[in-house]
Formats: structure tokens, sequence, C-alpha cells
């Protein structure tokens, strides 16, 4: 069953009556501009949002300018960002949303992440030439605890990106829509509803219009996904005081459908939609979960190591848009780092260094950030860092790896475990290498060809690491 937990219940009901004059007024759009709201401490204002992310090339469009002035209001507004659980982590395409979720309450507003256990049984077309394959309801549900875990280690930290959310602000919350959807009838959905969505708007979006031009066309069920996606809007709007959702550029239409429903139904202002670029390949493409090599943020779909090595490899190209657009830098220490990267002896991949360490440590904490520093050192023969079995572990993937007999390897000769392990050709080669100096025990230099394995040469009990040179690696399991 759904952890409960994870996903605060709301009171089952398709349309709640009309706010009185207190929240009516609480939503309006006639927000003057005041000064940027400012912490009791005495620390200086927070800055405008809007004009953080414009600057960091994070803000694509936004539904009204006023915008702008309302999130320099006192009281602080609340956004939202939805997340449907099509897969059992979110990937680097969903990070800029919680990025951008992040901006917003380091800004001192309040922040939601909705989980999509309703929208995510529809499909989004958005994006997409062919409509989403059907979940199973015990995919979907390991799928939402999944990304509800992933979502609160992320987000589940300070406002300023400390370790712990000590201040109990109720500044971040995760809701789940299937909470509001699974006891709404059709037929009050089309009375309530449905008479207000315009079907000539609703097929000029282009996520629609793409869609019916394709051959494969467009189901239904995928053609009402704007409609329970604006609804959300509208639920939140009206009962979460939820006044802006954010989504990448392909969300503009569904977000819109949002807005619109909420001025047509409620009558009421306030509701704003903001979207920002979706974050590309080199090549153009989008980051997803369909195509190969996916970024997954889970660290039991993708270790903090394979991750943090991504964006070591970063290409100077695109190092100072992923600097401005994942990372929390100062804009003046990325053009900083940007003179740098043209002056007369920079070290290569010094900036990639920071890129992939600020971005670790946003998605995978400190303690993800060291584990993927130590896996880094365990590839390099003659570190200092001193290898465990996890670590080792973490670079199996990446290096050959072979399965040996306990009593096989102990009291083996280094030559003769080097060849069994498939390091070297023959035990010539490898007495040859070992009086070059270029033989590796657990990353510690071997000199002499009598060495011999001994029980405490076994990492842990488990594994052995052989080198030869600085890349020809084999990860030796014993059982």
């Amino acid at each position: 069953r759904r952890p409960s937990f994870l996903f605060p219940a709301l009171a089952p009901t398709l349309l709640p009556s009309p706010l009185n004059s207190a929240s009516r007024s609480a939503h309006s759009t006639t927000l003057s501009p005041q000064p940027p709201p400012s912490s009791s401490s005495g620390r200086r204002p927070r800055p405008n949002v809007v004009d953080v992310l414009e600057e960091r090339g994070l803000l694509e469009s936004v539904t009204s300018e006023n915008l702008r002035s309302a999130c320099s209001s006192g009281s602080g507004l609340r956004v939202y960002c939805g997340f449907d659980p099509t897969a059992e982590s979110l990937h680097l395409g969903n990070l800029l949303g919680i990025i951008v979720l992040s901006w917003f309450r380091r800004c001192g507003h309040r922040t939601v992440a909705l989980l999509g256990g309703a929208t995510a049984r529809v499909g989004d077309p958005s994006g997409k030439s062919l409509e989403r394959p059907e979940l199973d309801l015990e995919t979907l549900e390991r799928n939402t605890a999944g990304i509800a875990a992933t979502v609160t280690r992320i987000l589940g930290k300070g406002g300023d990106g400390d370790d712990d959310d000590d201040d109990g602000d109720g500044s971040f919350v995760i809701l789940n829509n299937y909470d509001w959807w699974k006891d709404v009838k059709l037929l009050d959905f089309l009375k309530r509803v449905g008479r207000y969505a315009r079907v000539g708007t609703m097929v000029a979006k282009e996520s629609v219009k793409k869609r019916l031009e394709s051959e494969q066309g467009m189901s239904y069920t995928e053609f009402t996904y704007q409609l329970l996606q604006g609804y959300d809007f509208l639920h939140l709007f009206q009962n979460e005081g939820v006044n802006v959702q954010i989504g990448g550029s392909d969300q503009w239409g569904n977000i819109t459908a949002g807005t619109e429903l909420i001025r047509k139904i409620l009558q009421l202002e306030g509701a704003y939609g903001l979207t920002f670029p979706l974050l590309l390949k080199s090549d153009g493409t989008k980051f997803g979960k369909s195509e190969d090599g996916a970024i997954w943020l889970s660290p039991s779909m993708l270790s903090p190591y394979k991750f943090y090595q991504y964006f070591f490899s970063v290409p100077d190209t695109d190092i100072i848009r992923f600097l401005k657009v994942l990372t929390f830098l100062e804009i003046e220490e990325i053009n900083e780092i940007e003179k740098d990267m043209k002056r007369p002896g920079y070290v290569p991949n010094t900036a990639q260094r920071r890129l992939a360490e600020e971005v670790t440590r946003f998605v995978h904490g400190e303690d993800g950030l060291q584990e993927a520093l130590k896996a880094t050192e365990a590839l390099r023969p003659g570190a200092e860092t001193k290898l465990d079995w996890k670590t080792i572990e973490g670079i199996a993937e990446d290096v050959p790896s072979c399965s040996l007999n306990y009593d096989d390897v102990l009291n083996c000769s280094l030559v003769d475990l080097s060849v069994l392990a498939g390091l070297m050709e023959s035990k010539s080669a490898a007495r040859r290498l070992l009086k070059q100096g270029g033989m590796y025990l657990n990353n510690g230099r071997v000199d002499g060809e009598s060495k011999r394995i001994e029980a405490e040469d076994i990492v842990d009990g488990k594994v052995l690491l052989l080198s030869a040179g600085k890349k020809n690696k084999v990860v030796v399991r014993i059982s």
C-alpha cells in the first residue's frame, strides 16, 4: 500500500465552496511592489527570485510580469512543481525543477513538490512522440515512493542549503494529487470543469498539435491531461494557498490551462505560471528516462561516483552554462571561473571538478560527495586514500572484474594472480611491469615479484584491486 505518511491526505472534494472575502483578498493579484522580505536576524533582504532565475538562464516565460512584483511582497508566495512517477527515480532533466523550487525557497517562499499519483495513470503527452505505456498499480506506487524519497532527500533541507531543516517552518511539503482525484466522478468533473474548457484552445496547445499531426495521433486519455494538471493548480490554489506553478518550457500549455481554470471557475486573479528552459544534451536532445545513459538522481540507480563522473566529463563549451543553472554559486564566482579557463596555466578540468562537487553535494549530500571522491581516488594508482569494500565496488561497473575462491587467492603470487585475473597476458609481462614499478595492489605500488597475497591484502575480506599502470585495472571479488 502507498505509505500514507509521505502524502498528506486532503479533503476528498472536487470543488470546495467559494473562498470567503478574506481568502479572496489573500489570493488577489493586486499586490503593490514592496521591499523583499528580510530576516529578523538582520541579514540582508532576500533577492527577487525572478531576477535571480533570469540572470542564471533559468527563466523561459511567465504568464504575467506581475509575478516579479508579487515575489517582492512581504508575505511571500507558495510555489509548486509536479513530478509524475513514471519511473522509480527522477533524472537529470527533472533536476532543474528541483533547483528552481530551491531558488524560490532560498528567496523566502514556500514550496510544494506535487507527485502525480493520479496524472501518471494518464500520461503527459508533452514532448513525447508516443503514448506512455500504462503502469500497473504496484509499479506506480513503487515509483511514487521512490520519487518521494529522492525529493525529500534533496529538498528536505533548510532553505539556505543547510543539511537539516530544523526550523520546522513548513517551507517545503510533498503532496500527491491522487489524494483529491481518487473520489472525483466523471460527471461531476465534466459539469464543474469540462464546461469551462474550450476545445479549440486545447487543440491549439503545442504538445497537442504535434501529436495530432503525427502518424500515431493522440488518444482522448492523453488529450485530457492538460485539464487534469490544470485542475491540480486550481485545487492547490484554493485549498493550499499555492499561487505559482513552475515547469519546463514544454509544460507551458498545461500551466496556462491551470491559470485559465482558476480565472474562469473561481473568477480570481493571482495565479502565476513560470517556465524554465529544458536541460539539453550537446546534440540538442532532452535528458529523459527513456534514452540510453539516463543520469538518475537516486543512488540506488546511479551511484554518486558515476553521477560525479558525468559532470566531471562535461565539455568546456557547456561548463559555464551548467554552473549557472545547476549550482548555487554566486554569478561573480562563476564569471571568475570563466576568466580562469581562458588564462595561461589553467589546469584542465578544474571547472568541471567544481561543477561535479557542487551538483553531487546538492543531490547526494556531503556523504554522497565524499563517497564519490573516494571512488574517484580509488581509480588513481598511488593514491593514499584507504580503500574499503564499498569504495572498490563503487568503481566495479567501470572496470573489468572477476570472481575467485579465497583459497585460490590466499598465498598466490601477485604475478600468478595478475594473469589469473586477466590483468596481464603472461607471467613474463607481469614480471617486466613489476620491475618497471608499474604494478599496483589496492593502489599501492609493488616493487618485487616475490609478493604473495596475504589475508590483510584482501579488503574487508571481500575484494582486491589490481592495477597495471594508471589505466588498466581489475577488481577481484573473493568468494
